[in-house]
This record gives C-alpha cells, structure tokens and sequence, in this order.
C-alpha cells in the first residue's frame, strides 16, 4: 500500500477485527474515518451473488460520474478484467481475505491516472455479506471530478493475509527474482555431466 487514505483505513479496520477474521458491519462509525468517507465505499452481494455497491462516497461518485448506490462492482473495469475482480469481491465475502488493486483509470480521451484500490471484508453474516473499501487516486489532475473516469484496466493484484503481514505497507523493499535461465556458474560442474536443452540440463542416469 501506498496511498495515505488506503493505509489509515486498513489500519481502522484492524483495530476494529481486533484479532477476528473481521469486524461487524455496525462496529463501523462514520465519525472515526471522516476524512476518508469521500473516497469509500460499502459493498453487498446482491441475489445473483454479485458484488454491487451499497453506499459510496461523493468523490468516488464525482470520479465515475454519476451516483454507484446499485451499480454492479466489476463493471467498473474493462470487460477482460471483470471476471477477476469479481473472483477477488467474492474472496473478500466469503474467505474474509484483504485485496490491494492497482489500476489504471482512463477517461474518455485516454488519458490516464493511477489508483490504489483496498477491499476489506465486513462480518455480515452469511445471509448478508458485505465489505468496505476505499478508492485512492495517486494523482488529481485538474480533470478528475469533471472529466470522468470511463474505464479501468488492473496493473496489479495482491491478496494479503492480514494476521501473517501486519506490516506490508509503503516501506516494504521488492524483491528481485531471478532468470528462468541459470548461468553457468550457478551450474557448477553439472554442465559437464548433461545436455543442455534451453534452460534444462539433462543428466544421464538409470536403473541400477
């Protein structure tokens, strides 16, 4: 995570679990995160067991244009990219799991802006199931708010485990993985012994 407001609300939220695998729709309290209300959101599955917005914040509205209460979640993004997004929704609902999405928002003329997307299981119970999140813009260029955001296509998904990360927001350092080809040194004396077949080395053997 990133985005100030994306931070201060998980850790809301982990404050309020306080050790569950997730806090009650109604220990949620307005006043607590007012500064954050403009950019969040409340999700639901409605009877087709699709995620669709229950409440959403009037910035978050301003950026899409129009009023979210009722509209369908993953129709948000590009249609190659619903079908995720409603596999990450369904996760939060039913595993309770904590997803981070950054995405590329884009506008009627294409021009873009990158977001930094949070979705956080509620306990509903199982006839209700619902989750918060919030919706950060790593920019604001004059013309979001006015200009709508069209479409979306996903940069990046992560699904955390809360109770094994606690710590895996803005000062975590990446990692860097290595070639699927190995050198030779990291062969050693190997080669000598096989074939070489693309990244493979192919050592004789058999039965004894």
């Amino acid at each position: 995570m990133k985005q100030d407001g994306t931070i201060q609300l998980f850790h809301y939220w982990n404050r309020l679990r306080n050790g569950r695998r997730a806090p009650r729709r109604t220990e949620i309290e307005p006043s607590d995160i007012k500064s954050l209300l403009a950019d969040t959101f409340i999700l639901e599955e409605d009877s087709r067991k699709e995620a669709v917005f229950r409440l959403a914040g009037t910035r978050l509205c301003a950026t899409y244009g129009r009023e979210l209460k009722g509209f369908s979640f993953p129709s948000l993004w590009k249609e190659k990219d619903q079908r995720l997004i409603a596999r990450l929704t369904y996760g939060v609902f039913a595993m309770k799991s904590v997803a981070v999405v950054n995405f590329t928002g884009l506008n009627r003329d294409e021009r873009a802006i990158p977001f930094e997307l949070l979705l956080l299981p509620l306990d509903g119970g199982a006839e209700s199931p619902r989750s918060m999140g919030i919706l950060s813009a790593g920019k604001r260029p004059l013309w979001l708010g006015i200009d709508p955001v069209r479409d979306a296509r996903i940069e990046a998904v992560r699904v955390i485990d809360p109770d094994r990360e606690p710590v895996f927001l803005a000062n975590r350092p990446a990692i860097p993985v290595p070639g699927l080809v190995p050198s030779d040194a990291a062969l050693g004396d190997t080669r000598r012994a096989g074939r070489r077949i693309r990244h493979l080395v192919v050592l004789d053997g058999g039965r004894a």
